[in-house]
């Protein structure tokens, strides 16, 4: 028998083992009633899909599951934190949509990248990964409609513009449906434990440029080798000890080495901004959320005023502009383009009129897409 001395009692005079017996079986329940509850939501998934069959709706609707999570985080009463809704809401939604048809999305790899990371935040587990060597390659599938989806990253708060997603954004056929943003930790990685005899370190060049600053005060002997991606460079360094890796822990896991320094990044609020893509030909564009973004590529002629003259339009409509970056237009005459990130969406009559405004100023003007911002 026990000894009854030693037990732990609850407030109204039970044992806590008996108490936590109880709730244990009660959890069960709930678990069975949510279980139950999911299928009957991914039933009525597939009661959607196959109404959207007959119309030719498309399987993802990135606006209409911005709006699912913001009523769903709405109607939240708590104890669950908003911030923890969404992801397990995100994740329902991608296991109902891959009863319709599980979606290809194509993303930087190999795995264990960033853009990995964020594709799999974006889109939820249930869908068919495409990991591509290069940005370019993204671009390609996407285009070529072998995936469905790409996620490419377009900024960084520490390093600013990713050039290359921008300049094929110009050139490409594909529309953006969404964003996110991911918080990027840098670690140090290795197959040995320590810093000791450490002579290159591999990681993509931004990840790189985000790390200078530790790098040149902890290994400042160290080689610093560009590769196409951290998790290429995590690859490398489980091949040869004396090469370590900038990357993310799931790359760690993947290739099996050590974390040796956790968190390296020269900033401590590093993130890194990702746009979804997909080919314009059969998009349906996106309904307005209440919180979406407009982005633009636009080019104006050589003249005096030309820029002050382009942003008049969205001074007068009231149109916010939250990014403007500009890029040579690849035409050898010293031209550039502009890209342009405005708040609202072209449903709103203020963003609309603006856009008509600015149009007939501009020698070039393509929308990139409307999209909802990532709020979640």
């Amino acid at each position: 028998m026990a000894d009854q001395s030693s037990a732990h009692f609850t407030p109204d005079g039970r044992p806590v083992e008996a108490q936590l017996a109880d709730l244990r079986v009660r959890i069960d329940v709930v678990d069975q009633q949510l279980l139950n509850l999911l299928n009957e939501r991914a039933k009525l998934a597939q009661a959607v899909g196959e109404v959207k069959k007959m119309d030719g709706s498309p399987v993802f609707r990135p606006d209409r599951e911005a709006q699912v999570i913001d009523r769903v985080k709405n109607c939240n009463p708590g104890p669950i934190l908003g911030d923890s809704v969404a992801p397990i809401w995100r994740e329902i939604m991608s296991a109902c949509r891959s009863l319709e048809a599980r979606q290809r999305v194509a993303f930087l790899g190999p795995i264990g990248t960033f853009s990995e990371q964020a594709t799999l935040n974006y889109f939820g587990s249930s869908i068919e990964p495409i990991a591509c060597p290069s940005i370019d390659e993204v671009f390609r599938a996407t285009s070529a409609r072998s995936s469905d989806f790409g996620v490419v990253p377009v900024e960084n708060s520490t390093e600013g513009v990713v050039a290359r997603s921008l300049d094929l954004l110009l050139q490409s056929p594909l529309t953006i449906v969404g964003e996110t943003s991911l918080l990027v930790t840098h670690n140090l990685l290795r197959k040995e434990p320590s810093r000791d005899d450490i002579k290159v370190v591999c990681a993509h060049p931004q990840a790189l440029a985000q790390c200078q600053n530790w790098l040149s005060q902890n290994l400042p002997d160290a080689e610093r080798r560009a590769v196409s991606s951290n998790a290429e460079g995590a690859r490398l360094a489980g091949q040869d000890n004396s090469i370590a890796a900038l990357a993310s822990e799931r790359a760690a896991t993947q290739y099996a080495l050590h974390v040796v320094q956790r968190a390296v990044q020269d900033e401590a609020h590093n993130r890194t901004r990702f746009v979804v893509v997909t080919h314009v030909d059969g998009h349906t564009p996106a309904s307005p959320t209440g919180h979406d973004c407009t982005s633009l590529i636009i080019s104006v002629d050589n003249r005096p005023g030309a820029v002050h003259d382009m942003l008049v339009p969205l001074k007068r409509h009231g149109v916010s502009m939250t990014r403007f970056e500009s890029r040579p237009a690849r035409s050898g005459q010293w031209e550039y383009v502009f890209f342009i990130d405005l708040a609202g969406h072209p449903a709103q009559d203020n963003v609309a009129a603006a856009l008509d405004e600015l149009r007939a100023q501009c020698s070039f003007f393509k929308v990139l897409g409307s999209y909802p911002l990532d709020v979640h």
